[in-house]
């Protein structure tokens, strides 16, 4: 019977490629949105960052605080089960010890096929002097780790989630600001993260780069999206499973110097959720989700955000087991948003 299923599914998965192809496009709406925190225990957040642990159990972080940079920004917590979120629980901090403490920044989650649960943050006094913390879970996120740092040398995800490979080889999205000078690069681990091989991204470029997210293209094609400030989105290919890339150019996708975040869905296709504008006034009260069949040619799908002010930022944006696509964003820096999409058939 499992056997059946599976053939079941697979005829299916290629009935539904198929459609697709003759269509030449998808379409997604919106079903549900929501802010995750009633009551927020701090006056500001942002980068926000989602997981789901097990079918229709979700896990989103932020960083909160008095003001990005301030020490008492620390790393929260929230859980939605039964289309709930909890109370947001302050799971990382950046004190060193009695006297000294530093700011926290940009969470990632990620859980591996494996059941290993990531919790990636930052602890530092700016984006140019911080460094890689790590707290993992093998029960979904009901208990943690102690903290630890990672590496020198490695910061793990900047800002967007990884990506494990058909042979459970994790690809980690990463970047440096080291004196105004932004580059990106990979983080590679074959051993579920207990070490990581530095992989370069077109070291030589003149593009000031940060914040990839990665796609998956057939024939171990991948490709990384990034934030500039160049007011485009950049990118840059590989052919190997990201053991090397080809130097970085721009698309055709505005940026405003803000965070994007994209993702390759079950049925082949990309989605990307960026600001549709480029730098300068309110370059961040505009929000989009925009799909691709090939990466290269994208089209807007949905509107999330089409304000003349205000910010609605750093997106983060998984596909649930459902098919369901979610996105959570900074809205106004006072709240998260949580919303799920749909795909029109």
């Amino acid at each position: 019977m499992k056997s059946n299923m599976n053939i079941l599914k697979a005829v299916l998965g290629i009935f539904l490629l198929s459609t697709l192809n003759c269509v030449g496009q998808i379409k997604f709406h919106k079903l549900s949105g929501e802010l995750i925190f009633n009551t927020p225990p701090f006056p500001q957040c942002h980068a926000s960052t989602i997981v789901e642990v097990s079918p229709g159990k979700f896990l989103s972080a932020a960083f909160g605080g008095t003001h990005e940079n301030n020490k008492d920004v620390c790393i929260w917590l929230s859980t939605k089960e039964k289309g709930q979120w909890s109370k947001p629980l302050m799971i990382a901090d950046g004190i060193i010890n009695d006297t000294l403490r530093y700011a926290c920044w940009n969470p990632v989650l990620f859980k591996t096929r494996e059941g290993k649960l990531f919790l990636f943050y930052k602890v530092g006094p700016s984006p140019g002097a911080w460094w890689g913390m790590v707290r993992t879970s093998m029960n979904d996120g009901k208990t943690w780790t102690h903290p630890e740092r990672l590496p020198d040398g490695i910061l793990g995800p900047i800002k967007n989630k990884p990506i494990q490979l058909a042979n459970g080889t994790i690809l980690s999205p990463s970047s440096t600001e080291l004196n105004g000078n932004w580059k990106v690069h990979i983080e590679k681990s074959t051993d579920l993260g207990k070490t990581w091989q530095v992989i370069p991204v077109d070291p030589q470029t003149e593009f000031n780069v940060i914040q990839p997210s990665i796609l998956i293209h057939p024939d171990n094609t991948l490709q990384i999206l990034c934030r500039s400030k160049s007011n485009s989105i950049v990118q840059a290919y590989s052919n190997n499973n990201g053991d090397s890339w080809g130097i970085i150019t721009k698309t055709n996708l505005p940026n405003p110097n803000s965070g994007i975040d994209a993702i390759t869905l079950k049925n082949g296709w990309h989605l990307l959720v960026y600001n549709p504008t480029v730098e300068g006034n309110n370059g961040r009260a505009k929000l989009n989700v925009a799909v691709s069949k090939d990466g290269s040619k994208w089209t807007d799908t949905v509107i999330l955000e089409n304000e003349e002010q205000g910010e609605f930022s750093y997106p983060a944006v998984i596909q649930a087991e459902d098919g369901k696509v979610h996105i959570t964003y900074t809205y106004n820096r006072v709240n998260i948003k949580h919303v799920v999409l749909g795909m029109i058939q």
